[in-house]
């Protein structure tokens, strides 16, 4: 099967940290930019950073720089969100995909298209 697969949301607290993973299945995310999304209660969608399938680059939105980090484990084939000094607003339902188009093709972050691929999403809550 091809497939990603979220784990590791759940419930925080403010300053808190958690790591989200992705895993892969059917795929070698080797081949993929790795892009982060989010999307709060009410709100549109949002991307919160990638990686270029090189790990020549790499971009956060604003609101996580310096506190969000992107990476893969390619012996795992897997991918990882690392999430520091959380924030109530970072509450949303996280998704993780992978886009085989090279980031001189198309803009970073862009959202796949229909060769790329999509986890479920998953829940993380920042709350007191």
């Amino acid at each position: 099967q091809v497939q990603l697969v979220e784990s590791g949301g759940g419930l925080v607290q403010p300053g808190g940290s958690l790591r989200l993973s992705c895993a892969a299945s059917g795929v070698t995310l080797d081949y993929y930019n790795i892009v982060w999304f989010r999307q709060a209660p009410g709100k549109g969608r949002e991307g919160v950073g990638c990686i270029s399938k090189s790990d020549e680059s790499s971009y956060y939105t604003d609101s996580v720089k310096g506190r969000f980090s992107i990476s893969r484990d390619s012996a795992k084939n897997m991918a990882y969100l690392q999430m520091n000094n959380l924030k109530a607003e970072d509450t949303a339902i996280y998704f993780c995909a992978a886009d085989p188009r090279a980031y001189t093709i198309v803009a970073m972050c862009s959202i796949p298209g229909d060769t790329g691929l999509w986890g479920q999403g998953i829940q993380v809550t920042v709350s007191s």
